[in-house]
């Protein structure tokens, strides 16, 4: 009762049916009643992700406190709390999802977790699992990036590149995993110190990126 008195309140008008058909069938296990207040917990969480971190957090959490036995809700508070800077209990959160779920869960997510923990190697090593294998290709180029991150992180640029070039950038990026994949790309090859290249492929993110979701524009700017 303690956990449940300290949920954060759900203001009227939630439309529990924002969230994917799939998500509400797997909280058909659970009561009628606290189904509804999970969902509703889940939609705030996602809804307010953005502009309050935090205040997602405390919905996810309450979302899990009554429903830790299903596995998307445990998904959904460990990406939250990945969002928020909570990267222990994102980690913890998505291990036990992915235990509940099977499948190679949100691999991307953890191995950077474990970058914010300042655990580049740890994050290598997921790279390394027969899961990491499992991935769709989308899923697959965003481990790959993670994993880039972690060689920088560690110094090796080269190596960064490398792990790159192995999910072959393009620049004329057709998914918003490509268009990151490019700006990756550019951002180590700035790293390597090949500037000419990298406002190459910066100019090439930038006017790909219609909705202005990285800042490869600037970036062009600031290397001309």
């Amino acid at each position: 009762m303690a956990k449940k008195a300290e949920e954060p309140d759900l203001p009227d008008g939630i439309d529990i049916n924002e969230l994917d058909r799939s998500v509400l069938q797997d909280l058909r296990v659970l009561s009628k009643d606290n189904a509804n207040r999970v969902a509703q917990h889940m939609v705030m969480a996602i809804e307010v992700l953005e502009d309050d971190p935090q205040l997602a957090l405390r919905h996810a959490r309450a979302a899990k406190n009554r429903a830790g036995r299903v596995g998307v809700v445990r998904e959904t508070n460990g990406v939250v709390a990945y969002h928020a800077g909570e990267w222990k209990e994102a980690l913890s959160e998505l291990r036990a999802a992915r235990r509940m779920s099977g499948g190679p869960g949100l691999l991307a997510v953890m191995a950077d977790a474990e970058r914010g923990l300042g655990r580049p190697e740890k994050a290598l090593e997921l790279g390394r699992t027969p899961e990491a294998r499992q991935l769709n290709p989308e899923d697959r180029i965003e481990l790959g990036i993670v994993l880039a991150g972690a060689r920088h992180d560690l110094g090796q640029h080269e190596s960064a590149l490398a792990t790159l070039s192995r999910f072959e950038p393009t620049q004329t990026p057709g998914t918003v995993s490509q268009l990151r994949l490019a700006y990756a790309n550019a951002e180590a090859l700035l790293s390597v110190g090949r500037k000419d290249e990298a406002k190459e492929w910066f100019q090439s993110v930038a006017e790909a990126d219609a909705e202005g979701m990285t800042d490869a524009e600037e970036r062009v700017r600031e290397l001309s």
